[in-house]
């Protein structure tokens, strides 16, 4: 396994500080009026939540439409880009496809799968455009972006559904011969839950014998991969940190399978996967971080593993330990044969050591892997390249993926 372990300068940054310097630096660069509408942007939770507590709607529907409005940008294409909004089998696409190279009759291409907790944002606002057009325009490829359908409207595992539909329409040869793409040069790719979603594509197309066309490579940015421990090393040093607290990201995952908010505490402190919890017995084996994890991450980190909890849990919410929620816990056989692997994390982050673990299990089971860590990274930091928002963190995590797709698509 290549492990590649990139910092912002040469002397190694305290945890938490290199992500509060960015933000310093952008109070620097931000005059008033543009610090006023950052105040707006981390106001709109609130908004959302208050709207839930009037009974308006509810709060993920009220915090995405604010998202989705401010930051929703219109196809438009370049000269160097063309970008379309379509649908394969019946879900939205955004397809961008990047200018043609006279030796090359035929392009690569990627399928993205945007983040947002299963539940937020879109393959149509500023953030995955750009990113999207970025790697069209540097990869000559055609990018498919896909808008699944999310959390309140759809529960696991429709979003699954979604992206597959969406893929296997795409790999039809008709559909790729219209977007002159090659079928032996295509990769799947997503971030943090749409890393989830890739991983999960990733494992059940490698047991479709039905699939002619297989993938070549998937690249998975800061990807959530498992809800059985949310007291990993990085879940624990990063339980507070900004853009993904450990409390919000439990949230989510009860949110993803429409389970009940009374559970989440419990959840935070592994209740749900406590000893006396057979259901979960046989897949604790599978992420057992003090084995999976180099000592430089375990440092004095201990396992949080309760003798007695709440059965109840998974009997109502039995998705928590679906391999198809949670890649991580798939069984060995089903990751020999996944394609060459990217994995992109972020010290700052609750979601790093599941990146990492996902990682070692794949090359202990002979897949090829390159793991990418940035020392002074954040959860959600490649999507962060443009002002006001244009941490250096981003641009350079989004300049080592976009190569890593160069010299292996």
């Amino acid at each position: 396994m290549q492990i590649f372990r990139s910092s912002a300068s040469g002397h190694k940054l305290t945890q938490q500080r290199c992500f509060w310097k960015e933000f310093d630096a952008l109070g620097v660069q931000m005059g008033r009026d543009d610090q006023a509408a950052c105040s707006v942007h981390i106001s709109t939770k609130l908004v959302s939540n208050l709207i839930h507590y009037l009974g308006l709607s509810h709060h993920l529907l009220a915090l995405n439409f604010i998202i989705v409005s401010f930051g929703k940008k219109s196809a438009w294409s370049s000269t160097q880009v063309k970008v379309t909004d379509t649908d394969f089998d019946g879900v939205e696409v955004r397809v961008f496809e990047g200018p043609p190279k006279p030796e090359e009759p035929l392009k690569r291409s990627v399928v993205y799968i945007h983040g947002g907790g299963w539940a937020l944002a879109s393959a149509k606002i500023r953030y995955y455009d750009e990113l999207c057009t970025a790697m069209a325009e540097e990869l000559n490829a055609v990018i498919v972006s896909i808008e699944y359908r999310l959390v309140p409207t759809v529960y696991f595992p429709a979003q699954i559904h979604d992206v597959v539909r969406a893929t296997k329409y795409f790999l039809q040869p008709e559909v790729l011969h219209k977007y002159s793409v090659d079928p032996g040069r295509i990769g799947i790719s997503g971030d943090s839950a749409g890393g989830n979603l890739a991983a999960a594509l990733g494992q059940q197309f490698n047991q479709d014998d039905h699939l002619k066309n297989k993938l070549k490579v998937q690249a998975l940015i800061y990807p959530v991969l498992q809800a059985l421990d949310f007291n990993t090393p990085s879940y624990q040093q990063n339980m507070n940190t900004p853009i993904l607290p450990r409390y919000v990201m439990v949230k989510y995952w009860v949110d993803y399978f429409k389970g009940n908010y009374d559970f989440v505490q419990a959840m935070i402190v592994n209740n749900h996967t406590s000893l006396d919890v057979e259901e979960a017995a046989a897949l604790r084996a599978r992420l057992n971080w003090t084995s999976l994890l180099p000592a430089s991450i375990t440092k004095n980190y201990k396992p949080v593993v309760q003798t007695t909890g709440n059965a109840r849990i998974v009997q109502e919410i039995p998705q928590l330990l679906d391999a198809r929620s949670a890649p991580l816990i798939a069984e060995q056989e089903v990751l020999q044969h996944l394609p060459k692997t990217y994995i992109l994390t972020c010290e700052h982050d609750v979601l790093r050591d599941d990146g990492i673990m996902y990682a070692k299990r794949l090359e202990s089971a002979g897949v090829e892997v390159t793991l990418d860590h940035f020392e002074d990274g954040f959860h959600g930091c490649m999507i962060f390249t443009s002002w006001p928002t244009n941490f250096s963190v981003g641009i350079r995590t989004r300049n080592s993926y976009i190569k890593w797709l160069d010299q292996n698509l």
